[in-house]
Protein backbone atom coordinates (compact mmCIF):
# COMPACT_ATOMS: atom_id res chain seq x y z
CA UNK A 1 0.00 0.00 0.00
CA UNK A 2 1.55 3.26 -1.25
CA UNK A 3 1.51 6.46 1.58
CA UNK A 4 -1.53 8.02 -0.15
CA UNK A 5 -3.90 5.13 -0.03
CA UNK A 6 -2.22 4.68 3.30
CA UNK A 7 -3.41 7.89 4.16
CA UNK A 8 -6.68 7.46 2.53
CA UNK A 9 -7.74 4.54 5.27
CA UNK A 10 -6.38 6.27 7.88
CA UNK A 11 -8.47 9.56 6.96
CA UNK A 12 -11.92 6.57 6.82
CA UNK A 13 -11.49 5.20 9.83
CA UNK A 14 -11.33 8.02 11.36
CA UNK A 15 -13.66 10.38 9.93
CA UNK A 16 -16.22 7.44 10.37
CA UNK A 17 -15.90 6.73 14.04
CA UNK A 18 -18.92 9.11 15.50
CA UNK A 19 -19.46 7.44 18.93
CA UNK A 20 -23.09 7.29 20.15
CA UNK A 21 -24.52 7.87 23.19
CA UNK A 22 -25.29 4.28 23.42
CA UNK A 23 -25.45 1.55 20.48
CA UNK A 24 -27.66 -0.37 22.59
CA UNK A 25 -30.47 2.15 21.52
CA UNK A 26 -29.81 2.09 17.98
CA UNK A 27 -28.15 -0.51 16.06
CA UNK A 28 -27.05 -0.08 12.84
CA UNK A 29 -27.29 -2.99 10.72
CA UNK A 30 -25.10 -3.92 7.97
CA UNK A 31 -27.21 -2.57 5.11
CA UNK A 32 -27.86 0.63 6.59
CA UNK A 33 -31.03 0.57 8.43
CA UNK A 34 -31.00 1.37 11.64
CA UNK A 35 -33.22 -0.96 14.28
CA UNK A 36 -34.22 0.50 17.57
CA UNK A 37 -34.98 -1.05 20.71
CA UNK A 38 -38.73 -0.34 19.98
CA UNK A 39 -38.69 -2.86 17.32
CA UNK A 40 -41.13 -6.12 17.42
CA UNK A 41 -38.36 -8.03 18.17
CA UNK A 42 -37.81 -5.57 21.14
CA UNK A 43 -40.62 -6.94 23.40
CA UNK A 44 -39.00 -10.77 22.67
CA UNK A 45 -35.81 -9.07 23.92
CA UNK A 46 -37.38 -7.35 26.90
CA UNK A 47 -38.84 -10.81 27.90
CA UNK A 48 -35.40 -12.46 28.12
CA UNK A 49 -33.71 -9.63 29.08
CA UNK A 50 -36.29 -9.66 32.21
CA UNK A 51 -35.63 -12.97 32.80
CA UNK A 52 -32.05 -13.22 33.23
CA UNK A 53 -32.07 -10.05 35.63
CA UNK A 54 -34.58 -12.12 37.73
CA UNK A 55 -31.99 -14.73 38.14
CA UNK A 56 -33.99 -17.78 36.15
CA UNK A 57 -31.58 -19.80 34.68
CA UNK A 58 -32.18 -21.05 31.18
CA UNK A 59 -30.31 -23.57 28.69
CA UNK A 60 -30.47 -22.41 24.50
CA UNK A 61 -31.88 -25.09 23.17
CA UNK A 62 -29.16 -27.71 21.54
CA UNK A 63 -31.15 -28.58 18.87
CA UNK A 64 -31.34 -25.79 17.06
CA UNK A 65 -28.78 -23.48 15.39
CA UNK A 66 -29.64 -20.68 17.60
CA UNK A 67 -27.93 -18.83 20.11
CA UNK A 68 -27.88 -15.31 22.61
CA UNK A 69 -25.24 -12.40 22.44
CA UNK A 70 -25.25 -10.86 25.74
CA UNK A 71 -23.92 -7.47 26.34
CA UNK A 72 -22.31 -6.33 29.46
CA UNK A 73 -21.21 -2.85 30.27
CA UNK A 74 -17.62 -3.43 28.06
CA UNK A 75 -18.48 -6.18 26.15
CA UNK A 76 -20.56 -9.23 24.67
CA UNK A 77 -20.76 -12.64 25.06
CA UNK A 78 -22.00 -15.15 22.96
CA UNK A 79 -24.47 -18.37 24.17
CA UNK A 80 -24.58 -20.93 21.60
CA UNK A 81 -26.16 -24.54 21.51
CA UNK A 82 -26.78 -25.76 24.64
CA UNK A 83 -24.84 -23.02 26.81
CA UNK A 84 -26.83 -21.72 30.20
CA UNK A 85 -28.40 -18.17 30.29
CA UNK A 86 -29.20 -16.13 33.36
CA UNK A 87 -28.41 -16.87 37.30
CA UNK A 88 -26.16 -14.66 38.79
CA UNK A 89 -24.10 -15.12 35.51
CA UNK A 90 -25.47 -12.49 33.78
CA UNK A 91 -28.09 -10.43 35.87
CA UNK A 92 -25.96 -7.61 34.89
CA UNK A 93 -26.75 -7.48 31.34
CA UNK A 94 -27.96 -4.57 29.49
CA UNK A 95 -29.04 -6.06 26.12
CA UNK A 96 -29.71 -9.12 24.48
CA UNK A 97 -29.59 -10.17 20.56
CA UNK A 98 -31.01 -13.20 19.52
CA UNK A 99 -29.32 -15.43 16.75
CA UNK A 100 -31.22 -17.68 14.92
CA UNK A 101 -34.97 -18.74 16.14
CA UNK A 102 -33.98 -18.77 19.65
CA UNK A 103 -35.23 -21.25 21.81
CA UNK A 104 -34.57 -21.30 25.70
CA UNK A 105 -35.36 -24.06 27.82
CA UNK A 106 -36.26 -24.44 32.19
CA UNK A 107 -33.24 -26.37 33.04
CA UNK A 108 -34.64 -30.43 34.20
CA UNK A 109 -31.68 -31.09 36.69
CA UNK A 110 -28.51 -29.73 38.70
CA UNK A 111 -26.87 -32.35 36.11
CA UNK A 112 -28.50 -30.28 33.08
CA UNK A 113 -27.13 -26.82 34.26
CA UNK A 114 -23.35 -28.37 35.21
CA UNK A 115 -23.56 -29.20 31.90
CA UNK A 116 -24.72 -25.99 30.24
CA UNK A 117 -22.12 -23.87 32.25
CA UNK A 118 -19.61 -26.36 30.92
CA UNK A 119 -20.87 -25.90 27.65
CA UNK A 120 -21.16 -21.64 28.00
CA UNK A 121 -17.16 -21.78 29.52
CA UNK A 122 -16.44 -23.51 25.65
CA UNK A 123 -17.96 -20.55 23.87
CA UNK A 124 -16.52 -17.73 26.19
CA UNK A 125 -13.32 -20.08 25.50
CA UNK A 126 -13.48 -19.84 21.58
CA UNK A 127 -13.87 -16.05 21.41
CA UNK A 128 -11.25 -15.85 24.25
CA UNK A 129 -8.85 -17.09 21.32
CA UNK A 130 -10.46 -15.08 18.90
CA UNK A 131 -9.66 -11.87 21.34
CA UNK A 132 -5.94 -13.10 22.43
CA UNK A 133 -4.91 -12.38 18.10
CA UNK A 134 -3.31 -8.37 18.09
CA UNK A 135 -4.54 -7.56 14.89
CA UNK A 136 -8.34 -5.88 15.12
CA UNK A 137 -8.73 -6.90 11.35
CA UNK A 138 -8.16 -10.63 12.40
CA UNK A 139 -9.94 -10.66 15.05
CA UNK A 140 -13.13 -9.58 13.26
CA UNK A 141 -12.40 -11.87 10.55
CA UNK A 142 -12.23 -14.95 12.83
CA UNK A 143 -15.21 -14.09 14.92
CA UNK A 144 -17.46 -13.44 11.19
CA UNK A 145 -15.92 -16.80 9.98
CA UNK A 146 -16.76 -18.73 13.41
CA UNK A 147 -20.49 -17.15 12.96
CA UNK A 148 -21.00 -18.31 9.09
CA UNK A 149 -19.83 -22.06 10.79
CA UNK A 150 -22.41 -22.50 13.12
CA UNK A 151 -25.25 -20.13 10.95
CA UNK A 152 -26.31 -19.42 7.56
CA UNK A 153 -24.31 -16.36 5.67
CA UNK A 154 -27.53 -14.38 5.47
CA UNK A 155 -27.87 -15.07 9.11
CA UNK A 156 -24.81 -13.74 10.10
CA UNK A 157 -25.00 -10.38 7.60
CA UNK A 158 -28.17 -9.42 9.51
CA UNK A 159 -26.49 -9.07 12.53
CA UNK A 160 -24.86 -5.52 13.33
CA UNK A 161 -21.28 -4.64 13.56
CA UNK A 162 -21.94 -3.26 16.97
CA UNK A 163 -22.48 -6.68 18.34
CA UNK A 164 -19.12 -8.14 16.95
CA UNK A 165 -17.44 -5.05 17.69
CA UNK A 166 -18.45 -6.01 21.48
CA UNK A 167 -17.36 -9.85 21.17
CA UNK A 168 -14.04 -9.02 20.12
CA UNK A 169 -12.75 -5.76 21.32
CA UNK A 170 -12.65 -3.19 18.37
CA UNK A 171 -14.53 -0.71 16.68
CA UNK A 172 -17.46 -1.21 14.61
CA UNK A 173 -16.08 0.89 11.86
CA UNK A 174 -13.25 -2.12 11.80
CA UNK A 175 -16.36 -4.50 11.47
CA UNK A 176 -17.91 -2.26 8.64
CA UNK A 177 -14.25 -2.02 6.85
CA UNK A 178 -13.48 -6.23 7.33
CA UNK A 179 -16.94 -6.81 5.96
CA UNK A 180 -17.05 -4.16 3.29
CA UNK A 181 -13.51 -5.43 1.76
CA UNK A 182 -13.16 -9.17 2.82
CA UNK A 183 -10.37 -10.58 1.32
CA UNK A 184 -9.01 -7.36 0.05
CA UNK A 185 -8.30 -6.34 3.42
CA UNK A 186 -5.68 -8.75 4.12
CA UNK A 187 -3.76 -7.41 0.83
CA UNK A 188 -3.58 -3.67 2.11
CA UNK A 189 -2.83 -5.05 5.03
CA UNK A 190 -0.13 -7.24 4.29
CA UNK A 191 1.12 -4.66 2.24
CA UNK A 192 0.87 -2.10 5.05
CA UNK A 193 3.36 -4.27 7.31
Amino acid sequence: MDSEQRRRYQAAMVSTYCPETSFLDKLTMRDGTERWRCSPQASHRSDILASLHSGKVLIVNSRKRNGLIIFKRYHAEFAGPGALVGGDYDSDCQFVLPVGNLSLLTSESHEDRQKAYLIRRQWIRLIKQITENSVASQRVQKILEQFEQYFPAEMVAELPDAAFAMLVGVLPQTVAIVRRLGSDLDECVDDYE
